[in-house]
């Protein structure tokens, strides 16, 4: 599956990408809110399963518009919690871990964070989740699901597609590194998935990526530790990431990688 072989489908806030495996078309919806979010639908039988929630209230809209008279089977919540409004009376589903990551760890601390930076926009009401995950294949909707559990939450391989979903990767972009021990981790992740030979990975705020993909971030995580151990401080590191890397974007990630790299000093 080629990442770009999809058609477009433009809303009233964002645009939905679809891709056609056959018996199950994936749509991918870019949200076009604040944080680029992106959430994905996958169609069976006329049915649907929804992968994440958008969390604006002009992407809640738009994406019921679009299922509107749609059966959805249901709905994996793993690090996008907040946006309770949408599809209330869909079954939710999600991991213990991640149930507690949305209501009382780092997830509601960025649900808070949020909600004072968006007011209204922003849905800050939790999803209630109806059947709690753990490791081991569920059928959703006609469709199979793996969730692994993260430190965080889940993610959720999707033999039938062969794709797998995690919540960041982003090829041309910089991510949230905690140090050294977590690039080697993220790596890690990353080899397995060229490994499987996954044709597309998800992420909640990229549109869908590919094994070459994954290699770039390999090679920027592996260049990124390099760097770490050259530099003599946290701007030095930051002066030189943007040198070498100077069409990425994220820099407030840069920054707070800069912060775990060096003595937890963001400066």
């Amino acid at each position: 599956m080629n990442k770009r072989n999809f058609t477009t489908v433009w809303l009233t806030q964002g645009e939905v990408h679809i891709y056609d495996f056959g018996t199950v078309r994936l749509h991918a919806y870019q949200t076009g809110d604040p944080l680029s979010d992106e959430v994905f639908l996958l169609e069976k039988a006329d049915r649907f399963v929804v992968l994440e929630s958008p969390c604006f209230t002009d992407s809640i809209a738009a994406l019921e518009q679009y299922l509107a008279g749609r059966e959805v089977g249901g709905m994996l919540v793993a690090y996008h919690g907040a946006g309770a409004s949408f599809l209330p009376h869909v079954p939710k589903y999600a991991t213990a871990n991640a149930i507690d990551y949305a209501k009382r760890g780092g997830g509601k601390a960025l649900i808070d964070q949020f909600t004072a930076a968006f007011g209204p926009a922003f849905d800050s009401g939790i999803h209630t989740i109806d059947h709690t995950l753990g490791e081991g294949r569920i059928t959703i909707g006609g469709i199979d699901f793996i969730p692994h559990l993260t430190t965080e939450a889940f993610d959720v391989e999707i033999p039938e597609i062969n794709a797998v979903y995690t919540h960041m990767l982003g090829h041309d972009c910089h991510s949230i590194v905690a140090g050294a021990g977590h690039a080697d981790g993220m790596i890690a992740q990353l080899r397995g998935y060229i490994q499987r030979g996954y044709d597309l990975i998800l992420t909640s705020h990229y549109t869908p990526e590919d094994l070459k993909d994954a290699q770039t971030k390999i090679d920027y995580l592996e260049r990124l530790k390099a760097l770490a151990s050259s530099c003599p401080d946290s701007a030095a590191f930051k002066a030189e990431v943007s040198r070498q890397y100077p069409a990425y974007s994220g820099g407030n990630y840069l920054d707070m990688t800069a912060g775990f790299f060096f003595s937890g000093s963001l400066h």
